[in-house]
């Protein structure tokens, strides 16, 4: 990482999230600005956006603001590594495992869904076709 500090705005553009969501985020504990401009204005490191990404990924799976916190906890206290012991490291490792099984069996829910939703767009085309009037040649 290179150490830059971007404003909320650059980073709402690059994770595709509001303003408002990002605040909200702030506002709830899953983000925090890593530093504040000399005028107040929020800034946010690469890891900060890096930290959005996995909120805005949770999101349309399912996960609750408290699930979001928990995972963050787990991956960020995995991250800085120090001062756990194997059983704690091991405890840490399986509530990652349990996101990461709750995740796939909820893309497999979306998979399903959107074969479900394909299938109707394809019905609906169909019937159009079927009943549109003939061109006249």
């Amino acid at each position: 990482m290179d150490g830059r500090h971007m404003q909320i705005g650059e980073v709402a553009a690059r994770t595709e999230l509001s303003l408002r969501t990002i605040r909200h985020y702030e506002e709830t504990g899953l983000i925090v600005p890593s530093a504040r401009s000399q005028g107040g204005f929020r800034l946010y490191t690469e890891a900060d956006v890096a930290r959005l990404m996995v909120i805005r990924r949770m999101k349309p799976l399912g996960f609750t603001l408290d699930q979001m916190r928990d995972l963050l906890d787990a991956t960020d206290r995995l991250d800085a590594g120090t001062g756990l012991d194997a059983a704690e490291r091991e405890a840490l490792l399986e509530r990652v495992r349990t996101y990461q099984q709750a995740a796939a069996e909820q893309v497999e829910k979306l998979r399903v869904q959107l074969a479900r939703a394909e299938d109707f767009a394809a019905t609906l085309a169909d019937r159009l076709e079927r009943n549109a009037p003939a061109a006249h040649a």
